[in-house]
């Protein structure tokens, strides 16, 4: 790798992490001189303006979180596996959260709102690639025969996302991870429900062997 691209994405980490703690508005152009050590003609040398710095770093930040799920599901073989392997990565969302600062999405979501309408749009870009993974899930579920055809796949992973952000936000709000365990806990029984019995059969054979 080049020395101009390294320095490049060393600069795209570190923003990510200022960004995901402070904010996009919050952070300054001294911050990150601080963080990286570098001044800010070496920093925009790199990037024509903030807002190129800010969709590059939340791409990042994004492409952790996908990681996190990609290493969470291997191994795993059945689909409610998987969606359990995914869910859990929030596990620790206020002490060992997947990027610091809580959930990149559900922060900038926030944040820009209508105040920053491109990150706005990468923020709905990455839920889709959320949701999108979530109803796969269950859809493979469905169709091999591991959850009832009663399950509605749109339904549940729009309902899963909510259940996880809400629980991530209250952990970050009171600095306490039972909010979002709980809320996993709760979250992972329901979808349980929806398992046939030869899938729930299956499992427990697993388990004698």
């Amino acid at each position: 790798m080049r020395k101009g691209q390294a320095t490049r994405e060393f600069i795209i980490r570190e923003a990510a992490i200022l960004f995901n703690q402070k904010g996009y508005f919050g952070s300054s152009i001294s911050d990150l001189t601080k963080i990286t050590g570098m001044q800010k003609g070496g920093i925009y040398n790199h990037f024509e303006n903030k807002d190129e710095l800010a969709i590059e770093a939340f791409k990042h930040a994004v492409g952790v979180l996908r990681d996190r799920f990609r290493l969470a599901m291997e191994g795993k073989s059945t689909a409610y596996e998987k969606i359990e392997a995914v869910i859990s990565v929030y596990n620790n969302a206020y002490d060992d959260p997947p990027l610091k600062g809580g959930c990149p999405v559900l922060n900038t979501a926030i944040e820009c709102d209508d105040s920053h309408l491109e990150l706005k749009k990468h923020a709905q870009q990455a839920m889709d690639s959320f949701l999108n993974l979530l109803r796969s899930l269950f859809l493979e579920g469905i169709e091999r025969g591991e959850f009832s055809e009663d399950l509605n796949a749109e339904e549940m992973a729009i309902y899963s996302t909510s259940i996880i952000e809400g629980g991530v936000m209250l952990s970050r709000l009171y600095e306490d991870n039972k909010y979002i365990r709980n809320n996993i806990h709760r979250l992972l029984k329901e979808i349980a429900n929806y398992r046939k019995e030869s899938a729930l059969f299956k499992d427990h054979r697993t388990f004698i062997k």
